[in-house]
């Protein structure tokens, strides 16, 4: 069981509700039914070299169970933040932590703390080594927690270095779209003061500036169709996926959202809805920012969905190995990717009839399965992976020691 820290929002997702209702129609259905690609030759080369599988695993220097990493693209650094219970029920220790990527090892700890009144949490690493991280602020004698934005620029000042302002009060940051490549991030945020009402924040994380902030509808955004944030970097666009009834069994489709990040004019087209309970909620976007590829996990289906933002049309839906339309045991929790390639990285939390059970299952942007890599201890609604594409390595959560540690992979 995972620690549950006040006011501090755990870096996975729930059952969701149309997970459980499947659940509920029994074991015996719910477990029956258990742009172009990297060049082939550069492919080949890859997997003839053997490096492929299980690196080294990374351990919290102080035990704590993590809440958010990410590291660097074009460096050889990464960022953690860690929390564990203390002696008493209401005090914790925390810390954030800096570790090499290369090699997993803690590079420094620090704003160690142990009390009732801080927390901390990683949103993400962005253009020129910055990290966003969120502290969570109890003052005594309540029990919400005030989320403040402290930056660390670069991470390996091994510090907090600055801070971070939102132009709207009191947000909670839901996710970041990937994105190391431009001063320009796009933040899916609710307004916590005001009824959870989502927008975008189109940011320059090290400046603290802000070019502009996009509200959504709470009725298609709301924190229940559970939206994914990409960014689409050619055509200046966020994308957003969701499931607009919830990801309801036999719900309506998935929605692909396109939105202009200097008028927030958006366009929209339907997913891919296959399979007799339907695709169920959407789990994960990343999105090719030079291509303009995008894919998603959906739940029901266990399917991965492969789509043309340029011309708003599908390329393919696909299958999870070992899995059929109803095999919604074994569906992807998440998925990143790997625009140096034109690869997706999907996490699968029980994949096949492995031991351990998890699995990253590679995709090319044609819907190709490319390779599998298995041996990871997810657990359900795994985050994406991070990943460096320049090295072909990534880390996850999944080690065999659970929350408190990171796996290193190669791809």
């Amino acid at each position: 069981m995972i620690a549950s820290i006040p006011g501090h929002d755990r870096p996975r997702r729930l059952l969701t509700s149309a997970r459980r209702a499947l659940l509920s129609l029994g074991a015996a259905t719910f477990l029956a039914a258990l742009s172009a690609p990297a060049p082939a030759n550069q492919l080949a080369a890859h997997a003839a070299s053997g490096r492929v599988g299980l690196g080294k695993v990374l351990t919290t220097q102080d035990g704590g169970q993590i809440y958010g990493f990410d590291i660097d693209q074009n460096g050889s650094d990464g960022v953690l933040a860690s929390a564990q219970p203390a002696a008493s029920d209401d005090s914790f220790l925390v810390s954030v932590e800096t570790f090499n990527q290369n090699t997993g090892a803690i590079s420094k700890s620090f704003q160690v703390q142990t009390g009732s009144v801080n927390s901390y949490s990683v949103n993400g690493i962005f253009a020129g080594d910055v990290a966003l991280i969120t502290r969570l602020v109890t003052p005594p004698g309540h029990t919400g927690a005030q989320r403040l934005y402290d930056v660390m620029n670069p991470v390996t000042a091994e510090a907090l270095t600055g801070t971070w302002t939102p132009p709207l009060k009191d947000v909670n940051v839901q996710m970041a779209a990937e994105n190391q490549s431009t001063s320009t991030s796009v933040l899916l945020v609710i307004e916590l003061d005001n009824q959870d009402k989502p927008d975008l924040i189109v940011s320059d994380i090290a400046a603290n500036t802000f070019s502009n902030v996009i509200p959504l509808d709470p009725n298609v955004f709301g924190v229940c169709n559970s939206p994914y944030v990409g960014q689409y970097t050619a055509a200046n666009e966020a994308v957003l996926a969701l499931s607009p009834d919830c990801g309801a069994v036999h719900g309506e489709t998935p929605l692909n959202v396109l939105v202009n990040l200097s008028t927030g004019a958006m366009t929209q087209f339907n997913g891919y809805n296959n399979g007799p309970y339907h695709a169920g909620d959407v789990t994960g976007l990343p999105v090719d920012p030079n291509t303009g590829v995008a894919a998603t996990v959906t739940e029901l289906n266990a399917q991965v969905e492969f789509y043309d933002l340029a011309n708003q049309q599908g390329i393919a839906a696909v299958q999870l190995p070992c899995t059929g339309d109803t095999s919604q045991f074994n569906s992807g929790s998440n998925i990143a990717v790997d625009p140096v390639h034109k690869l997706f990285l999907v996490t699968e939390t029980y994949y096949c009839s492995s031991s351990p059970a998890g699995a990253i299952v590679v995709y090319d942007e044609t819907g190709k399965l490319v390779e599998t890599i298995t041996g990871f201890s997810f657990s359900i609604g795994e985050p994406a992976p991070a990943i460096i594409p320049g090295k072909r390595i990534g880390w996850a959560f999944g080690g065999p020691g659970g929350f408190s540690q990171l796996q290193q992979f190669f791809y």
